[in-house]
């Protein structure tokens, strides 16, 4: 079978390896769809703790090859999502079930091998089953849900409240989309507009473009908040940036006795009035990986195919994996997620690399 490995920085190399044979306790899966993230970007870089040479892709979808009689009721040929979190049960956060941030965490095609191969074998508990009608390149999103769907839930959201869900990439699309389920009322900021008219189409109630060079919220922004949350403030920020200046917002923004969820990723460095939290009393919140949430975010997905499928804005073959990746990095047009059609999927979506237009999407 064809594998694409990341042998160095910028560098893929394909190999020609024998097929993986059934273990116990495994599945063999058929990789269909494998979708693309920031944290991919950073490997192929070279810029990431995982090291290199590795097997990318965490985010993936696929049909069970081969599979022995399991507690699980997963046969050979039904559709699975595949779970890529690894955590060792044992440390402090494990024992406490916050095994999302485990002591030793690990990641299929992170820190270990992953699904940019033809066939992969992975731990039967690993295996989601993708609902009916859920086609799999949406359901290869569901971890990037997951992860959405838990910085939702760190932030306890109720029915009625306001939240505030600054950027509005794909994890804060999907954050927006559930926090819409949920019946609260969601206010996106960007500084992209075509990514603020997504966000209206995944259910905010209001888009505000960020102007870098200039103050955040601008006058007419600020009022429209403020009707929204009677002058108080949203009860709920989601941070999805990474920006430093996205959390000083979040934290000047927020209403008395809120919470803030920082999901956004980032070695820099914030500067906040060390008073602004005690005196708001703010509950500031981190939020990595997801508590087994992939299910959850595939039932996301399947009730929102329409949203799902604006997320992808590239299609890829297997074989055109190095332009798929510099195209992340130029940025030299909109992007949103990158699916790459393995060869099992290409007859269905035709040879070639491609912007999706709605049609083709």
């Amino acid at each position: 079978m064809l594998i694409a490995r990341t042998v160095a920085k910028e560098t893929i190399r394909y190999e020609d390896v024998p097929e993986p044979a059934i273990e116990p306790g495994h599945a063999v899966v058929r990789v269909h769809n494998v979708t693309l993230c920031g944290t991919d970007l950073h490997i192929w870089e070279d810029d990431y703790p995982a090291g290199l040479p590795v097997i990318q892709g965490h985010e993936f979808a696929g049909i069970v090859e081969a599979i022995e009689d399991n507690d699980a009721g997963i046969r050979a040929g039904d559709r699975v999502a595949v779970s890529p979190m690894v955590y060792c049960g044992q440390c402090r956060p494990c024992r406490l079930g916050r095994f999302n941030v485990c002591e030793n965490i690990g990641c299929i095609g992170c820190y270990s091998d992953g699904a940019l191969v033809e066939l992969l074998s992975v731990p039967v508990e690993k295996l989601c089953p993708v609902p009916d009608g859920l086609e799999l390149d949406l359901a290869a999103m569901a971890e990037p849900a997951s992860i959405a769907m838990q910085a939702v839930s760190r932030g306890r959201p109720s029915s009625g409240e306001t939240a505030l869900v600054l950027g509005s990439g794909p994890i804060g699309l999907l954050a927006t989309l559930y926090l819409t389920d949920l019946g609260v009322a969601v206010v996106c900021a960007d500084t992209e507009p075509d990514r603020l008219e997504l966000a209206a189409a995944f259910g905010a109630v209001d888009t505000l473009l960020v102007n870098p060079r200039a103050g955040f919220p601008a006058a007419d922004q600020a009022a429209r908040l403020d009707a929204l949350t009677d002058s108080s403030g949203p009860e709920l920020v989601i941070e999805a940036t990474g920006v430093p200046s996205s959390l000083e917002n979040a934290i000047r923004l927020v209403a008395s006795a809120g919470r803030i969820v920082q999901v956004g990723i980032s070695a820099r460095t914030a500067s906040v009035p060390m008073n602004a939290i005690p005196f708001k009393e703010i509950d500031l919140l981190g939020s990595r990986n997801s508590l087994n949430l992939i299910p959850a975010g595939l039932e996301l997905l399947a009730g929102h195919r329409d949203q799902a499928r604006a997320l992808l804005t590239h299609r890829f073959r297997f074989e055109d994996l190095q332009q798929a990746f510099e195209l992340m990095r130029s940025r030299t047009e909109p992007v949103g997620k990158i699916v790459v059609d393995m060869p099992v999927a290409q007859a269905a979506h035709g040879a070639g690399t491609t912007a999706l237009t709605e049609a083709q999407a």
